[in-house]
């Protein structure tokens, strides 16, 4: 792996996972050390980082980690709405039936999950992480699915903000349960509109929890 593909894979896993928060400066000195990499790299990284959002240049600052406002949530899910309503359709047409019907078995059984001790819930979004690939999978459309995944970056920033509310959790848990019968009868209009519903409910939560 190239030392800037290197340093860029470090720096955006430790922004999505809020290692680095909002408002981080990156100043190339104290990154090129932390990461192991000369500056030059170190810059094609930022480069990449700010082209996707995650970062951005301020003047007598360098290069910060991007903030997150609820203006930019709405944004994010209207975005959202668009490609996951139009992929959950697509998914029906042509995705394998039997993968759907697994994964729907799966998170029907969610609630386990949601209350094991990991405070992390690495399961539970391993499992809604599956879901997500299997209906990249069943698009079979390269642009739709890169679409999706580079808004899926900025989706895990904006997780941390719902303050993983287990009530929450539990109910999107059923909706992505009832996403994946959905698409494992292969109905386009109930796989679309349980999609709404879910990305309703997870930006009224998001809304009412950062709303003071």
């Amino acid at each position: 792996m190239r030392a800037s593909d290197r340093a860029y894979a470090a720096l955006r896993s430790d922004i999505v996972e809020w290692r680095l928060p909002p408002g981080s400066v990156l100043a190339e000195v104290e990154q090129s050390e932390r990461l192991g990499v000369s500056r030059t790299p170190l810059r094609e990284a930022l480069a990449r980082l700010t082209a996707e959002g995650l970062t951005a240049a301020q003047r007598g600052r360098g290069v910060v980690v991007s903030n997150i406002s609820l203006a930019d949530v709405r944004e994010l899910f209207e975005l959202r709405a668009a490609l996951e309503c139009r992929a959950a359709e697509l998914a029906c047409e042509r995705g394998d039936r039997d993968v759907f019907r697994q994964l729907h078995q799966e998170l029907v059984g969610a609630s386990g999950l949601l209350n094991e001790a990991d405070p992390s819930r690495a399961a539970y979004y391993e499992l809604v992480g599956r879901l997500d690939a299997a209906i990249d999978a069943a698009v079979d459309n390269s642009y739709l699915a890169q679409a999706l995944r580079n808004l899926r970056v900025h989706l895990v920033r904006v997780r941390r903000l719902s303050q993983d509310n287990p009530a929450r959790l539990l109910e999107a848990a059923k909706e992505h349960a009832t996403i994946a019968a959905a698409i494992a009868k292969g109905n386009a209009g109930v796989a679309s509109a349980a999609t709404t519903v879910h990305l309703d409910n997870s930006l009224d939560h998001l809304l009412s929890t950062n709303t003071p």
